[in-house]
């Protein structure tokens, strides 16, 4: 009996997520806004119904997490620098959601983003799978975080294979970050919330220095 409700248990914690991301919270037909309360508040009773374990506190998830997110910035930085790289990066600039890029870095990719992907996949599903399916939950875990992001890759206009493919293998390096960080979700989530901020902040940035690059050509042209 208790095999079986450990299979009932990774069934239901599996499709969950993928349910809320790809059907429910799709039909709710919220803002930005909503989502994020929304997806926030799914995240953490999920995180608490299937023993959620985080380790916030964790100092060794503290110090992986901060050098992978500073070695993730660093690299925007150095794609900044670089022309080509810095032109094809301010195209992306143009990709604007409802509300504006400050409150998009400092509360929907913080809380609807980070903490409720981290809490659910990293914090959650990863150990519950690793508990239930031991070695197959370095394939599952980042399969199921793949999935999650179907239905937002289409409202995107992104192609969803791709995507899927993509967090599939992001997903995978997230819970490789956290086992690196005895298992401390602080890892994945400083890492995640580099990487997603950077993907806001340098296309901007980049946009920003071209077109003041073009303003001082105008100038020193007499136009």
């Amino acid at each position: 009996m208790r095999g079986r409700d450990a299979a009932a248990e990774v069934v239901v914690a599996t499709a969950l997520p993928l349910l809320w991301s790809n059907l429910l919270l799709p039909r709710l037909r919220l803002g930005m806004r909503g989502r994020t309360a929304a997806t926030t508040a799914f995240a953490t009773a999920y995180g608490l119904a299937f023993r959620a374990r985080p380790h916030w506190h964790s100092p060794r998830g503290l110090a992986t997490g901060l050098l992978a997110a500073t070695t993730i910035t660093a690299g925007y930085a150095a794609a900044l620098a670089l022309p080509p790289l810095r032109t094809k990066l301010a195209e992306f600039a143009a990709r604007t959601p409802e509300v504006t890029p400050t409150e998009w870095v400092t509360l929907h990719i913080p809380l609807g983003t980070v903490y409720s992907e981290e809490l659910i996949f990293r914090a959650t599903l990863d150990p519950l799978l690793s508990r239930t399916t031991g070695r197959y939950a370095k394939f599952l875990a980042p399969m199921a975080f793949g999935l999650w992001h179907i239905t937002p890759a289409r409202s995107a206009g992104d192609n969803p294979a791709i995507a899927v493919a993509a967090t599939t293998l992001g997903g995978a390096i997230l819970s490789h970050l956290r086992r690196r960080a005895d298992n401390s979700t602080t890892a994945p989530a400083l890492l995640h919330l580099a990487l997603n901020a950077g993907g806001v902040l340098t296309p901007r940035l980049a946009r920003r220095g071209s077109m003041d690059r073009e303003a001082c050509r105008n100038v020193r042209a007499g136009r």
